[in-house]
């Protein structure tokens, strides 16, 4: 049972749509830049995070758009990244806890909640 969708239970993304990262592995990896978030596949395990993995692609003219060679982000896999410490500004893993009756992300380095 390879296969995804025959699991019973969907995971849960620690990284979510607008949140600061720092990329830890592959070409763009930089410990002094953090990038923001800007979509997560959680179906693939992909993040798409600005300026980090830029494709090209060939867009065929239409009424509304020239066409020609176009720049975009493509989706790196979501154990690449780390979410940004809110407390210290590092690296962090994420882990979940009931806060006033609400599961909260916060950063294990710190304990800082992150919102």
């Amino acid at each position: 049972m390879s296969n995804n969708s025959n699991k019973r239970f969907k995971p849960k993304s620690k990284i979510k749509k607008g949140d600061k990262v720092f990329v830890v592995a592959g070409s763009y990896k930089n410990p002094d830049k953090p990038r923001n978030v800007l979509e997560v596949l959680n179906s693939k395990g992909k993040v798409i995070v600005e300026d980090v993995n830029i494709v090209k692609k060939h867009v065929k003219p239409t009424n509304e758009s020239p066409g020609g060679i176009q720049e975009k982000a493509a989706p790196i896999d979501i154990s690449n990244v780390m979410l940004v410490d809110p407390k210290t500004g590092e690296p962090t893993r994420v882990g979940r806890k009931i806060v006033d009756g609400k599961i909260v992300r916060y950063a294990k380095k710190s304990g800082e909640i992150i919102q």
